[in-house]
């Protein structure tokens, strides 16, 4: 495999140890990054490191300090660093198994790819995914990577796995302190209909490469610009739309039918819909 492995190690699954190897399975390629440039030169500014009362300073000078009270600070060298013994430096436990949705998504942080390090773990390797596939179960557990410990979850992804790192409890914000003042009550009946006819609408499959990052794009595009006009300023005209200004919806019945319309469908006005019971026949006098 052409690209280099960010983690080396094994799955151990109570006595059963698996060779794997973990790869990352995003890239940032797509970003547009800008440099620091001196306008009168032309030229990249470059960031020197500088003490104060010393200035400029060699990077072999430089240590990992931890502030533990104001401007005081224990040093380590980083080979203090790297020989803190952890069992997760080398080795994924798995100690637990759950319903994947019994995460709640604002856990999950950055997906892995997961492959059999050699043909000796295959079998191993894939017996794991299948188990996990059938019984519609998650990994967890606990991995060093770069620095730092992580809680992990891992589950079947194709022929492989996928190795997904979480956030620990105390770095997620509980969403109770930004909820609390939005009404509970219950919607409009007919209101609902309309909304879930135009979901049902707009309804299909997701591919990912259907979207596209329209602001890297549009900055692509002004860079083009930009290097053809030779320094001339490019400001981009705003668009007029009273739609993009997100005014209030004040008849929110209306917005919804003219949406349904805009989408081609009909709308179908299910209070109309409803028939008044029959009226029953007279009774038959008695003889």
């Amino acid at each position: 495999m052409a690209a280099r492995a960010y983690w080396q190690g094994q799955i151990r699954l109570a006595l059963v140890s698996i060779p794997v190897e973990i790869y990352s399975a995003t890239k940032s390629g797509a970003q547009v990054s800008f440099k620091q440039i001196h306008e009168p030169s032309g030229k990249p500014i470059h960031y020197d490191k500088v003490v104060t009362g010393v200035g400029p300073v060699d990077t072999d000078e430089i240590m990992k300090g931890f502030e533990y009270e104001k401007g005081s600070y224990v040093l380590l060298e980083q080979d203090e660093i790297d020989a803190v013994k952890l069992e997760s430096k080398k080795t994924l436990e798995l100690t637990q198994f759950v319903d994947a949705s019994e995460i709640d998504v604002l856990y999950y942080e950055k997906p892995y790819f997961v492959v059999p390090a050699d043909d000796l773990a295959e079998e191993a390797f894939i017996v794991l995914r299948e188990a996990l596939r059938r019984t519609k179960k998650v990994g967890l557990g606990q991995l060093a990577m770069r620095g730092r410990e992580y809680v992990v979850s891992l589950k079947p992804c194709g022929r492989g796995m996928v190795l997904e790192t979480l956030r620990y409890a105390d770095e997620v914000n509980k969403a109770q302190g930004y909820f609390r003042d939005i009404p509970d009550d219950e919607p409009d009946a007919d209101l609902m209909d309309l909304a879930e006819a135009l979901i049902e609408k707009k309804s299909a499959a997701f591919h990912p490469q259907d979207f596209h990052d329209r602001y890297v794009d549009a900055l692509r595009d002004l860079i083009e610009r930009k290097r053809k006009s030779k320094g001339r300023k490019i400001i981009e005209e705003k668009d007029d739309d009273a739609s993009a200004k997100g005014s209030n919806v004040v008849d929110l019945m209306a917005a919804l039918k003219k949406s349904m319309g805009a989408s081609g469908a009909k709308v179908e006005d299910k209070s109309a819909a409803k028939k008044a019971p029959a009226k029953r026949a007279p009774a038959k006098k008695r003889a």
